[in-house]
């Protein structure tokens, strides 16, 4: 092969993503999205969808292809008042380190949340469901 095609072919597999995400801890901060948002410290997640919310117990951690699936617990029937239960859930989906792919499902039920698209230092656009928790707060303190 010649070296312009050498250099063709570099550039064609850089644009098509191929190249690996730098596996660890996804950065903290807060993620935002439409209707969505995540609240990541290095020990866990505050994580909105709509009027629902949870807590993964464990950071979120990418491996070499950008994705992360973590447990924890999430509320379905949060707003406007909590009527509980926690369901224990799965918080799964990939990132690029700036964008995130998040899906939760609950592991007691059928119910299946997302997946829905978080930019990192976006604020959440939540509608008629604020945010339960201060993210500057979480940041502070490192946890919920």
């Amino acid at each position: 092969m010649n070296t312009r095609c050498a250099v063709a072919l570099a550039v064609l597999l850089a644009c098509n993503g191929t190249g690996a995400v730098q596996p660890g801890p996804i950065e903290a901060g807060v993620w935002g999205g439409d209707n969505a948002g995540a609240i990541v410290t290095d020990s866990n997640a505050h994580v909105h969808i709509g009027c629902t919310a949870g807590d993964t117990k464990q950071p979120l951690v990418a491996d070499s292809s950008g994705r992360f699936d973590v447990t924890g617990l999430y509320n379905i029937t949060l707003y406007p008042v909590a009527r509980g239960p926690d369901h224990p859930a799965r918080f799964f989906g990939s990132t690029d380190g700036h964008v995130m792919s998040l899906t939760i499902a609950l592991t007691d039920t059928a119910v299946t949340l997302g997946p829905v698209e978080l930019t990192l230092g976006q604020e959440p656009k939540m509608g008629p469901c604020p945010i339960c928790r201060t993210p500057g707060e979480i940041m502070r303190r490192g946890r919920h």
